[in-house]
């Protein structure tokens, strides 16, 4: 007897090693010991630098006498030039562990760094899935914004601006050895920043639990997540001082963390990540932006899947056709959006309509997409473009 059951299906979960709670960060120096340091690169960025977080990793490290060198030379969106040469001191100053201190760039310059040291060749040739053969350098990471969960992925998103293109690494060898993570630290985001990163976090969540590569084991990550990001985002960017959301927000992000790495994601992410590379947009505002437009087009290949989703958002779907539910659904991602302040459209980024068919192209080279509920060409694509212009 065959059991056809979607159980059935084989599923790998990978996840790093997990201190969540205030205070988390400072546990930097045992960590690495443990991993035998003789001398840490720390990678950061001058925001979190000028933040006063740096400097709490650097006195875990000399309360152990533990050697660092500090790179901070690190954009908005992770040039592939910076991680080179952060790979470069790297392996000058003979290094064997990465700290990143940060949001989402200096994880992803970190996760650069460590796989140009461990495996020679320029880091843009590491595009795609499991294209990383060496073994990388121990990574300890201590995010500082709730919403990216570099912290927990196994993805690297590195931006190319010789073809003005953002490349996906997805691998096994980019998960974190281990997550500091310390809701204290998001205590210096802005409002701006704070609704930015919150809602990347929400579609992280979304676009894991619709993805056709979900499944029991990131269902249950996504769907918690879904519930603490949109109960508590709006009054945090209202009260940005209060530890308790921010330790709830941050939570949500990581559980979104952990449902996406596993179950990738889909076209908000393919076309943000085309936008951000094209246009050097917060890739936060790029996924706000897409993500109504995302879920209409998306809607009739996933209808039961985003019907929990509207359940879990606090809508109550009981007696509702689908295409009500869809209806509500837009109306309370569009309410969140306008809450947290972020309402801008397309054009107000910078993005014209002549940018849509080159942006639609590399949209469609993402491996996001290929996790997409609903299968899409260049012209699907133009036209969700069009619609959040």
């Amino acid at each position: 007897m065959t059991n056809s059951s979607p159980i059935a299906n084989l599923r790998k979960f990978v996840s790093p090693e997990i201190i969540f709670g205030v205070g988390a960060r400072k546990t930097v120096g045992n960590y690495a010991r443990t991993f035998g340091a003789q001398r840490v690169l720390i990678v950061s960025d001058p925001g979190v630098l000028a933040a006063g977080w740096v400097a709490d990793v650097e006195a875990s490290l000399q309360e152990l006498d533990i050697d660092y060198r500090l790179y901070t030379d690190v954009s908005p969106n992770p040039r592939s030039e910076e991680v080179m040469r952060g790979a470069a001191l790297y392996q000058q100053e003979g290094c064997n562990v990465i700290v990143a201190v940060g949001g989402g760039s200096p994880m992803d310059c970190a996760k650069g760094i460590g796989i140009v040291s461990a495996n020679r060749g320029h880091i843009l040739s590491f595009e795609g899935v499991d294209q990383i053969h060496a073994p990388i350098p121990p990574l300890i990471f201590i995010p500082t914004t709730a919403g990216t969960s570099a912290d927990v992925s196994q993805f690297a998103i590195i931006s190319d601006q010789v073809s003005r293109s953002k490349i996906s690494i997805i691998s096994k060898a980019v998960v974190p050895d281990v997550s500091l993570i310390d809701p204290e630290t998001t205590i210096t985001m802005d409002p701006f920043l704070t609704a930015c990163t919150g809602v990347d976090a929400l579609v992280h969540a979304i676009e894991a639990y619709v993805s056709t590569a979900s499944g029991p084991l990131t269902d249950m990550h996504a769907l918690e997540a879904i519930k603490l990001v949109s109960a508590n985002l709006a009054e945090l960017v209202a009260n940005p001082q209060d530890l308790a959301l921010r330790e709830a927000v941050m939570l949500g992000s990581m559980k979104a963390g952990l449902a996406f790495s596993n179950a990738i994601l889909g076209a908000v992410h393919a076309m943000s990540h085309s936008l951000g590379g094209y246009l050097d947009l917060p890739h936060g505002l790029c996924n706000a932006i897409l993500l109504e437009h995302v879920i209409d087009f998306n809607y009739a290949a996933a209808e039961e899947k985003f019907k929990v989703v509207a359940d879990t958002l606090g809508i109550d779907t009981r007696g509702m056709a689908h295409n009500a539910i869809k209806q509500r659904l837009l109306q309370s991602v569009h309410g969140l959006k306008t809450e947290v302040g972020l309402t801008q459209r397309l054009k107000e980024a910078g993005v014209c309509s002549s940018d849509i068919p080159v942006l639609s192209k590399q949209a469609l080279k993402d491996p996001c997409i290929l996790t997409n509920p609903r299968k899409s060409n260049t012209r699907d694509v133009e036209v969700v473009y069009e619609e959040a212009l």
